[in-house]
C-alpha cells in the first residue's frame, strides 16, 4: 500500500466517500493477512523466540498493538483458524473483530455457517441478543441495597452496615497512633463522611454508567446506582402497589412506571393517544405552530424514527428527533403532513446547512440539486437581504 498521503482536502464530496470506502475496504484485506499471519505465529509457536511468553504479549510488547485489539484479533484468529468462513466474513466486512471474538465460544462445526450468517452486519448489542438465544441466563436476582460512603482517604471505606462514627473514630485513632510514633506530633486528617449520597459529579465514571446485559431473547439484567430520594420513591411504589404486586417484584414495578411514563412522553412530544380530540383548525398559513394531528401522524408514518434518506439507507436515528419542514418554514412551507417528516437533530441541522449554506464550509453539496431549482434559493437570498 502506498505511504504517499492522500489530498483528501481536493477531493470533491463524492470522490472522497468513494475513497473512504476503498480504504475501508483496504483495511480489512489487511487485517485478514494479519490474522493469516498470527494464525501461523502461533501454530510456530514464534513468539516463544522473541522472548514472549505468549501471543498475547508478543502482540501487545512487539507489535505494540493495545490490549483490547490483540485480543479481539488473537480470539479472531484462532476462531478463523478453526473455522475458515471467519476470515473470509473479516475480509469482506460481514462481522467485525469484536463480533468473531463474542461469537469464537460459540461457534460449532453444527453451527457457525447458520451464526456467521445470523450475525452478518448486527451491531455489538444485536450480537449479544444472538448469543442470549443460544445460551440463555437464568434470571438475575434483585438486589437492592446501599452502597458504600465514600470518606476522601481511599483506605478508608465504611461498609454502611455498621456504626460509620464508630468506625472511623477508630480508624482516625489508629492513624494518629501510627504517625506519632514515626514523626512525632500528632496531625488530624480531614474525613468527610455522610449518610447522604455522595455529589454525582464526584462520583466515578463506572459508578456512573448503567450496565444493561441480555440474558436471553426475553429478559435483560438491569444495573444502576440510583439516588436517595429514587430508592425512596422506589419503595413507596412498592408499597402502594402491594395489593396487585404482593411480591414487590422491582421489575414489574418498573414495568409499570415505564409504561406510564412513555405514554405521557408520546402524548406530550407526538400526541400520541387513543382518543385524539377533534381538529377545530388548522394552524395558520404563516405560524410555525404544528398542529397535534399532523404530529400525531407523522409520528406513526415515520415510526419514531429519522426519515431522512441517504445513498446507503435511511437513518436508523430514535433518539433527539424533531419535526423537520421538508420545504423550510422561511420558503413558506406550511406545517402539513406531507411537508412535516421526523429528522434527527444530526439532520436537521445538516439539511438546514444544504439549504441556507453552512458558514464552516462543512456542507458543500450543491443545494440546486437537492431543492427544487434555483426559485427556491433566490427566495432565500431576497428574505435574507
Amino acid at each position: 500500500m502506498s505511504e504517499t498521503p492522500l489530498p483528501f482536502e481536493k477531493l470533491s464530496d463524492d470522490q472522497l466517500l468513494a475513497e473512504t470506502k476503498r480504504l475501508v475496504a483496504a483495511e480489512r484485506r489487511a487485517t485478514a493477512v494479519l490474522l493469516q499471519s498470527l494464525m501461523e505465529v502461533d501454530v510456530r509457536r514464534l513468539y516463544l523466540r522473541e522472548g514472549c511468553a505468549s501471543l498475547f504479549t508478543y502482540c501487545t510488547q512487539v507489535l505494540h498493538l493495545a490490549e483490547g485489539a490483540a485480543y479481539n484479533r488473537i480470539e479472531a484468529a484462532r476462531a478463523a483458524r478453526k473455522y475458515p468462513l471467519v476470515l473470509k466474513a473479516l475480509g469482506t466486512g460481514a462481522i467485525t473483530l469484536t463480533a468473531a471474538r463474542l461469537l469464537a465460544p460459540h461457534l460449532t462445526e453444527g453451527n457457525h455457517r447458520e451464526l456467521l450468517e445470523a450475525a452478518s452486519h448486527k451491531s455489538k448489542r444485536d450480537l449479544e441478543v444472538l448469543i442470549a438465544a443460544l445460551r440463555p441466563k437464568p434470571p438475575a436476582p434483585t438486589v437492592l441495597r446501599r452502597v458504600p460512603v465514600r470518606v476522601e482517604n481511599p483506605q478508608l471505606i465504611v461498609p454502611p452496615a455498621v456504626n460509620t462514627a464508630t468506625v472511623l473514630n477508630t480508624l482516625l485513632a489508629r492513624r494518629q497512633s501510627d504517625v506519632t510514633s514515626e514523626s512525632g506530633p500528632p496531625t488530624t486528617p480531614h474525613v468527610s463522611c455522610s449518610a447522604s449520597q455522595p455529589n454525582p459529579s464526584q462520583r466515578s465514571p463506572d459508578r456512573l454508567r448503567p450496565k444493561i446485559d441480555p440474558l436471553s431473547p426475553t429478559d435483560y439484567r438491569l444495573q444502576v446506582t440510583m439516588r436517595c430520594e429514587t430508592h425512596d420513591k422506589l419503595r413507596r411504589a412498592q408499597d402502594l402497589l402491594r395489593h396487585a404486586v404482593a411480591s414487590g417484584d422491582v421489575a414489574e414495578i418498573l414495568d409499570r412506571a415505564l409504561t406510564l411514563l412513555v405514554a405521557d412522553l408520546e402524548r406530550r412530544r407526538c400526541a400520541e393517544t387513543n382518543r385524539p380530540r377533534k381538529a377545530v383548525t388548522e394552524s395558520a398559513p404563516r405560524s410555525r405552530h404544528i398542529p397535534a394531528s399532523v404530529k400525531r401522524a407523522v409520528w406513526r408514518r415515520d415510526q419514531g424514527r429519522c426519515a431522512f434518506v441517504g445513498s446507503s439507507g435511511r437513518c436508523q436515528e430514535t433518539s433527539f428527533l424533531k419535526f423537520h419542514h421538508v420545504e423550510p418554514y422561511a420558503t413558506g412551507g406550511g406545517a402539513t403532513v406531507e411537508n412535516i417528516q421526523l429528522r434527527c437533530k444530526a439532520h436537521n441541522l445538516y439539511e438546514a446547512a444544504l439549504f441556507f449554506g453552512d458558514k464552516g464550509d462543512c456542507v458543500r453539496e450543491c443545494t440546486t440539486e437537492w431543492w427544487r431549482g434555483d426559485s427556491l434559493i433566490s427566495m432565500v437570498a431576497s428574505a435574507s437581504r
